[in-house]
């Protein structure tokens, strides 16, 4: 009786300490997992945090005098006299109207709270619209990049604020007066790269993004289904296919950098393909794409089950009507999956692009797969190494952005496996 008494007693206490280790087991797991979810919410605020304000533009709106003696301008229509015109003088001339307390020594002054594209913009509305000269114009400018930074920031010790006191008080005043205000920066998606940051945007690396994800799809999806499904279904085991099976996997894991060099040796160095042009672009993400394409694809292909097969075979179907006709449809959302995955992942690779001269400082908006062109991410590590705050925002900003592509992508594949997987 004793003796069962002390068995019971060990197993009690053996099932105690079972219990013990569960629960911290469960414990560390929350703990993991709650670890994770304050990473990722600390990420997130601080990107935010420093990028919404990208999200906003400073303007400038003004009555613009087109008075053609300030300008030494007669006719809009000459192009000599337009090269030889004043466009800032009549800008200048606006602030001083604005401004009750500034005089006539502080034009120049005045001239730099203005955009350094102001100018430029007058002159080519005078041009398009030459009935303009001598009249008295309702115009909006971009405000200069100092002035920017002062209206977002001037309670934030982190920015340096370039205006002089004299320029604070002139632009407190002219935002009291509704002279200055802030909008929704629709130039952050309209235009290019630029030196300066009140005109930066991320339009260029938005269609290179596109061309070169365009690229990437149409060879890789094909290429990855076709080489998963032979190897799947058609190739002999034996140590050739091994061979190929083992270096498929070892390539999934190669860091992306190398794919890069590969790309730089091959399409530019041997074969004379263009620097940063969406084509070779693709071409590289193509390669760093199709492990990840044919892993996933193999393994959607195995989770049919052979029962689909040995029906198809029995009422006399071929191999290649079995694969089209029942093995690949059943397969179909399993490889859309991995295939979204891949492309979002490439989305967001920069090592292998910087190789191949995506890195480029491109305005102009590609038109086409072999004009020069940049990619979000290396955008944005162009404006995350620039010495000017003001560029730091656009980065995070541009971050914001390529997370919600990424999202979306990510949300998509999701989306198509629960609608179009079948349970067996």
């Amino acid at each position: 009786m004793t003796d069962q008494l002390s068995q019971a007693e060990l197993v009690r206490q053996s099932l105690k300490r079972r219990y013990r280790k569960e629960w911290r087991f469960r414990t560390y797991g929350i703990l993991a997992i709650g670890v994770a979810i304050l990473a990722l919410v600390i990420l997130f605020t601080d990107i935010i945090s420093k990028g919404y304000t990208g999200f906003l533009k400073t303007t400038v709106t003004l009555e613009v005098p087109l008075d053609p003696e300030l300008m030494y301008l007669d006719d809009p229509t000459d192009p000599e006299q337009i090269r030889m015109a004043d466009f800032v003088a009549p800008l200048q001339q606006a602030l001083l109207n604005e401004l009750p307390t500034a005089e006539k020594g502080d034009r120049r002054e005045l001239g730099r709270l203005m955009n350094s594209y102001a100018a430029n913009q007058l002159r080519d509305q005078l041009q398009a619209n030459p009935d303009w000269l001598g009249t008295t114009r309702t115009m909006t400018f971009l405000a200069n990049t100092d002035v920017e930074v002062y209206v977002k920031h001037k309670d934030d010790e982190a920015y340096s604020i370039k205006l002089s006191d004299q320029q604070q008080r002139w632009v407190d005043e002219l935002v009291d007066r509704g002279v200055v205000e802030s909008s929704f920066n629709d130039v952050f998606f309209s235009s290019g790269d630029s030196r300066d940051p009140s005109n930066a945007g991320i339009a260029g690396a938005i269609v290179g993004s596109l061309l070169t994800m365009l690229v990437t799809l149409c060879l890789s999806f094909p290429i990855g289904v076709a080489a998963a499904i032979y190897l799947e279904e058609f190739a002999p085991q034996n140590r050739w296919t091994d061979f190929i099976e083992v270096n498929i996997n070892n390539l999934a894991a190669v860091p992306s950098i190398i794919f890069g060099l590969l790309g730089l040796a091959v399409f530019i160095n041997l074969f004379g393909m263009p620097r940063s042009v969406p084509m070779v672009g693709g071409l590289v993400l193509t390669l760093m794409t199709l492990p990840t394409i044919i892993i996933s694809s193999r393994a959607s292909i195995k989770s049919v089950p052979p029962s689909i097969r040995e029906a198809a075979e029995g009422i006399g179907a071929s191999k290649m009507q079995v694969v089209l006709h029942h093995v690949l449809p059943l397969a179909l959302p399993g490889m859309l999956t991995g295939s979204i995955i891949g492309m979002a992942q490439a989305l967001g690779e920069t090592a292998p692009l910087l190789l191949i001269g995506m890195v480029a400082f491109i305005v102009d908006v590609p038109g086409g797969f072999f004009e020069s062109a940049t990619v979000m991410p290396v955008q944005i590590f162009l404006w995350a190494g620039s010495p000017e705050l003001a560029f730091i925002e656009r980065a995070s900003a541009a971050i914001m952005v390529l997370l919600a592509f990424l999202i979306s992508m990510n949300a998509l594949a999701i989306w198509l496996r629960k609608r179009l997987e079948r349970r067996w």
